[in-house]
């Protein structure tokens, strides 16, 4: 399993930083988004929530101190 790791600037969300983690989802399964230390708890859940509704796809978000996780969902398929 790799683990990327990329930092959330002041600049904050932009396209090209949405690109970076597409990328980077392309070599891994998990990616870690530093945030800046002055960021507040709220910001980080709102910053959390925009990325994953610009990805367009099924992402599992987990918050942890000052690091946004994420891990790309797999669909089941059903046997038949």
């Amino acid at each position: 399993m790799l683990i990327r790791e990329l930092q959330l600037g002041k600049r904050g969300i932009t396209d090209n930083f949405i690109n970076s983690v597409k990328r980077e989802f392309n070599k891994a399964d998990i990616v870690k988004i530093s945030v800046l230390k002055s960021a507040r708890r709220e910001e980080i859940k709102s910053f959390s929530e925009e990325i994953v509704k610009k990805l367009k796809e099924d992402y599992g978000v987990r918050i942890i101190g000052f690091k946004i996780i994420l891990r790309k969902r797999r669909g089941f398929k059903l046997r038949k």
